[in-house]
């Protein structure tokens, strides 16, 4: 009783970091624009890119990162890195980028924040998705074709490293997370609708 309790308060941290909304304050900050009026409305590093331009959106990609490992170490901190914990603040946060507590429960596609959570507690596997994740982008130049393979491979390559099955079953979830929030974008890939990633420029927003 006293461990779900102590699984559930460390949910609640890592979905109040999750819940941070770095791409429209950071676009609000730097561009004074809402980037949910903008392309495909999401509040991501790959809609920053597509509207404002690369640097902005490294900046996003960073903080969304950051957060989710700032949620885990906060709480391995202070349980002495017990790993249920962790996982529970992990998958808070995921959940908070994706329903974020400060945009109405709507939020990104948590590629982001998974990505950095993968790096934190496997980093192994965090290099062999991020692999599969830029081949396919260049290859293709579809983002959300990269994210939702390289979401899939991710329980595969930490299976295949050798992690604990904790571990494992986190980024099987964190993974599912990515592909359901990508509903849409594989709709479009199936039918050839989905749009080939190009960088935006903010002087073109301020000419309209």
């Amino acid at each position: 009783m006293a461990e779900s309790l102590i699984w559930l308060v460390c949910f609640i941290i890592g979905h109040v970091f999750g819940s941070i909304p770095c791409g429209l304050w950071l676009v609000k900050a730097a561009h004074g624009i809402d980037i949910r009026e903008y392309g495909s409305k999401n509040i991501g590093t790959t809609n920053v890119f597509r509207t404002v331009g690369s640097k902005t959106a490294i900046f996003v990609l960073l903080c969304d990162m950051l957060k989710g490992i700032a949620a885990v170490a906060l709480v391995a901190y202070f349980t002495n890195n017990a790993m249920g914990a962790m996982v529970a603040a992990g998958i808070g946060a995921l959940l908070g980028h994706n329903y974020s507590m400060f945009l109405g429960f709507k939020g990104g596609r948590g590629v982001a924040t998974g990505l950095g959570l993968i790096l934190y507690f496997m980093p192994k596997v965090c290099l062999a998705s991020f692999g599969v994740w830029l081949v396919l982008v260049l290859l293709t130049r579809y983002v959300s074709l990269g994210s939702v393979v390289a979401a899939i491979c991710t329980p595969v390559f930490a299976y295949y490293f050798g992690y604990p099955q904790s571990l494992v079953i986190f980024a099987a979830v964190a993974g599912g997370f990515v592909v359901i929030r990508h509903a849409e974008n594989i709709k479009r890939l199936l039918n050839g609708t989905e749009s080939k990633i190009k960088q935006g420029n903010a002087k073109d927003l301020q000419k309209k």
